[in-house]
């Protein structure tokens, strides 16, 4: 595990990020949080560009909990059978929908207990849908946040949730609402897993990474 890197070089690795993006937006689709539980828990060993692609013509006809009841398992899987596992989530989808419309009178939590009590809901769901939602600084680490984070040293960690909590711990404040979709999309683009491109890469003279590439 890489050591941790000490707050000065944080802070001019995430100045060098926010001045390359100052904005960074996640790249799932969605129209308000409802539709942004659902395309977050559906992308689970699913990729972006896939599930925005079954979403579509998901949320054309069922962008609330009580549309998405109305269309039925069987309807959401015709949406969605081109992702992974697909049956299990389209239970899930109808479930959460459910208890939505039962519980919270069809609106979307705001609070990560709420959101991961929801069918097919993890932590990693309810930081996405905090933050990109209701701009709350939560940390939602999938496998581009954990390598990136050990790689570098920015976040060094065992596991996702130490990861998160060195991310919490260490990037300051000023960069943290947007701390997660800077080192998604580093570690979807630049820091990829099995050859980083080092090259091309804006913190390279910053990284603890000791297998860079030309």
């Amino acid at each position: 595990m890489a050591k941790q890197l000490d707050y000065h070089t944080i802070r001019e690795i995430f100045a060098r990020f926010h001045a390359a993006e100052p904005e960074p937006k996640g790249e799932l689709e969605h129209v308000n949080a409802f539709t942004l539980v659902v395309a977050v828990a559906l992308s689970a060993q699913a990729t972006d560009a896939g599930v925005n692609k079954a979403t579509r013509g998901l949320f054309a006809v069922a962008d609330t909990p009580e549309k998405m009841l109305a269309l039925g398992e069987e309807g959401v899987i015709e949406h969605i059978k081109t992702i992974g596992l697909y049956r299990n989530k389209a239970k899930n989808v109808v479930k959460l929908s459910r208890i939505l419309v039962e519980e919270h009178g069809g609106t979307v939590p705001c609070s990560r207990a709420a959101l991961q009590a929801l069918p097919g809901v993890g932590r990693k769901t309810a930081n996405v849908v905090l933050n990109m939602w209701w701009r709350y600084p939560a940390q939602a680490v999938d496998t581009h946040i954990f390598r990136v984070g050990n790689r570098t040293g920015i976040a060094p960690g065992r596991d996702v949730v130490a990861v998160e909590r060195a991310i919490e711990d260490n990037v300051p404040v000023d960069y943290m609402l947007h701390a997660h979709h800077w080192l998604i999309l580093h570690g979807r683009y630049t820091c990829i897993a099995r050859k980083p491109k080092c090259a091309a890469c804006l913190i390279r003279d910053l990284c603890t990474f000791e297998d860079k590439t030309e």
